[in-house]
């Protein structure tokens, strides 16, 4: 018999076209009683839903986050409502004689016996600039995937762009794959298209586009061109849009900024502050923020054997962004604690788990800085650098360490 903690609350199992809702009230003697129902997706269905809710005063909610189709719920019920999002493997109902009316009874039952785990939900603004971000994102992959089919027709055509240019869609450099697409197989003096800050020789230039290309590819790339061109167009309109909704939030911005990697790239910033928020107080601890994010490893273990130590596949989006930004990190003089600690978890855990672990840094300091309302300040990871103060040189060590800085070693 499990303990109840809610008296009043409702699961809801969540499609496409139809939303079963089953309420469960306890009395005082610890008997509950269900109210069951369906209702459509449509919005006239979703009020009526509240409506529902409203008459049995049920103003806690539970739900599985089912593709796309729970954010309108969502949306519609969290102005009256306290709604809890589960991930699907935490309210995973029993094998055999399944329907959606028993799944969201199952869903109540968990709610109402405090066993189910509530996702990180920001708020509206935040969702809202966060759906802008990730398709930043997409335009990005995509703008990205239709570069290289553009550089797959020069290189077929043995046009080689690309050894001769840091950047084949640069000013240089596209302004002769337009001549090349206008005057197809014309033989012609590069000079004039090369900008006078190149550092190739125009000898190599005029070599590497002694090529011929096909009317076919000519077809190919010229789409390719216009639609890179489209694509860089929808992403600066969408990037003016983004920094309009992240206004409201320059104080926080600002604190980021502070973080070494985030100073000259406030799409970044911004890209972090839509997935964790600015609220720090969802996250009990920095572990809590680590460990949501994916940047740790996860604890599988039974019967004294570890099944797994691998990280989640938690932050899909935020991940990525932390590794660049750590790479560009260990990189740097500027910033000796990120580089120390990755050099020291590389020796002998690998490149991976030691970029891993220099995320794990950014959040922790992330996670400081917001709570505090403080700017990013490396003398707490600085104090905290083990020193290994037991370790002795032997005199054949200390000698060679002597060599390797460049002393004379005599037998006096």
């Amino acid at each position: 018999m499990f303990k109840i903690f809610r008296k009043n609350c409702c699961g809801l199992d969540v499609h496409k076209t139809w939303i079963y809702a089953c309420v469960g009230i306890t009395d005082s003697n610890g008997l509950t009683e269900y109210k069951q129902a369906r209702f459509s997706s449509f919005s006239k269905g979703l009020n009526e839903l509240a409506a529902w809710l409203a008459k049995y005063s049920c103003t806690e909610i539970c739900m599985e986050s089912t593709g796309k189709y729970w954010i309108p719920v969502f949306n519609v019920l969290e102005k009256t409502c306290f709604v809890t999002l589960a991930h699907p493997k935490y309210t995973k109902p029993q094998k055999g004689n399944k329907t959606d009316r028993k799944d969201a009874k199952w869903i109540c039952d968990l709610f109402m016996c405090d066993m189910v785990k509530p996702s990180f939900i920001p708020s509206p603004e935040i969702r809202n600039l966060r759906d802008l971000i990730r398709y930043r994102t997409k335009l990005t992959n995509m703008l990205t995937g239709e570069k290289n089919r553009a550089q797959n027709c020069l290189t077929v055509s043995n046009l080689k762009l690309d050894d001769v240019f840091s950047d084949v869609f640069g000013k240089s450099s596209r302004s002769i794959t337009n001549y090349i697409l206008d005057h197809p197989g014309e033989t012609f003096d590069v000079a004039p298209f090369v900008d006078g800050r190149c550092k190739t020789p125009v000898s190599e230039i005029q070599a590497a586009v002694d090529g011929a290309i096909s009317p076919e590819q000519v077809v190919k790339l010229r789409q390719c061109l216009a639609h890179i061109d489209e694509l860089e167009a929808h992403r600066k309109e969408i990037e003016q849009e983004i920094l309009l909704l992240a206004e409201p939030f320059s104080v926080v911005l600002d604190l980021l900024y502070t973080l070494p990697g985030l100073n000259r790239n406030p799409m970044t910033a911004i890209a972090i502050l839509s997935e964790i928020g600015p609220d720090m107080s969802v996250f009990p601890s920095s572990k809590n923020l680590v460990s949501w994010a994916g940047c740790c490893p996860r604890n599988g273990q039974s019967d004294n054997r570890v099944k797994s130590r691998r990280i989640s596949r938690a932050g899909c989006y935020l991940k990525p962004l932390l590794v660049q930004v750590a790479n560009a990190l260990i990189k740097s003089k500027k910033h000796p604690e990120f580089k120390e600690r990755y050099h020291r978890i590389k020796s002998h855990r690998g490149h991976k788990k030691a970029i891993i672990a220099v995320c794990k840094m950014l959040l922790t300091a992330i996670w400081n800085m917001l709570s505090k309302l403080e700017p990013y300040n490396p003398q707490g990871f600085l104090e905290h650098r083990p020193v290994n103060e037991k370790k002795v040189l032997t005199k054949s060590q200390a000698l060679e360490l002597f060599r390797l800085r460049g002393y004379t070693i005599t037998d006096d």
